[in-house]
């Protein structure tokens, strides 16, 4: 066998197992669920393999227009909080000495390990009118009475926010790190502030890395559903916790199935167009 050809043999083994990987574990399953977003519930049953439209046909309804845009824009918001906080942060963390970088990129670590359950419940605590926040203001003298503060949309979004910043950070984190530092000190020796230079030198240079940053955030926190669950009330919940009840507590698999991929298809989308134009954006400038 020529060196060409053991080439090519060697690299289409290299690309045969995470190939096998993808299909068994995204290609196979999402095909069933597809599959199954035609089929019909059953009353009083499950369902049957017949094919039908109506479970799509339920999209175009004002309730689940309403809880979509809900979602997309909680989604949102929350991407757009924790990149706001999140890249000043991991900018001033790439500023400090290694010997205390490693210690908080750690500490974020950790916070990644806990559950979204425990997450959750944590901040349905803090945010009580028994043992929260509201408190420590009145010991402080500024509320006159505790107040609760969860269920709301502003504690759906402190939870939110919460279980995004890690990943803004830990993915904003490289970039700074890589960014060279005499162009900051250029900036800084033609009399800029400290903050300008933030806002018009590392800002612009790092725009594509901002941006990947809040497609990620956006696409994990769209796929939140035990937070806005456990923090919000019913007219907060995102379409998720509505997939979760169609499939757990309903057992209507089919129209579960079938919001699970309207939500993927419209997220993908809403992904590809920000992308888009941040491409064109770059381009043009």
């Amino acid at each position: 066998m020529r060196r060409e050809d053991r080439r090519a043999a060697g690299a289409a083994a290299g690309l045969a197992y995470p190939t096998v990987m993808l299909g068994t574990l995204f290609a196979i399953p999402l095909g069933i669920m597809v599959v199954i977003s035609f089929f019909r519930k059953i009353e009083g049953g499950f369902y049957e393999p017949v094919l039908t439209l109506d479970n799509y046909a339920r999209f175009f309804t004002a309730f689940f227009a309403q809880n979509l845009v809900f979602s997309l824009w909680v989604s949102a918001l929350a991407a757009s909080i924790a990149v706001a906080f999140g890249f000043p942060f991991a900018y001033l963390l790439t500023r400090l000495a290694r010997r205390w970088q490693v210690p908080i990129l750690v500490l974020l670590l950790c916070v990644l390990s806990l559950s979204e359950v425990i997450v959750g419940f944590s901040w349905s605590v803090l945010l009580s009118r028994t043992a929260g926040l509201s408190n420590v203001l009145v010991w402080l003298g500024l509320l006159e009475d505790p107040e609760a503060w969860s269920p709301s949309l502003a504690a759906v979004l402190c939870g939110l926010v919460y279980l995004a910043f890690p990943y803004t950070v830990l993915v904003l984190y490289p970039p700074l790190a890589r960014l060279d530092r005499e162009i900051v000190e250029a900036a800084r020796t033609l009399g800029a502030a400290p903050a300008t230079t933030f806002a018009t030198v590392v800002v612009p240079m790092l725009r594509p890395a901002i941006v990947a940053a809040a497609v990620l955030v956006f696409v994990f926190t769209l796929g939140a559903y035990l937070t806005p669950q456990i923090l919000g009330r019913p007219q907060h919940w995102t379409l998720s916790v509505l997939i979760t009840d169609q499939a757990v507590y309903q057992a209507n698999l089919p129209f579960a199935a079938a919001m699970a991929i309207f939500l993927a298809v419209v997220g993908l989308g809403l992904v590809a167009a920000v992308l888009v134009l941040a491409r064109k954006r770059g381009n043009a400038a």
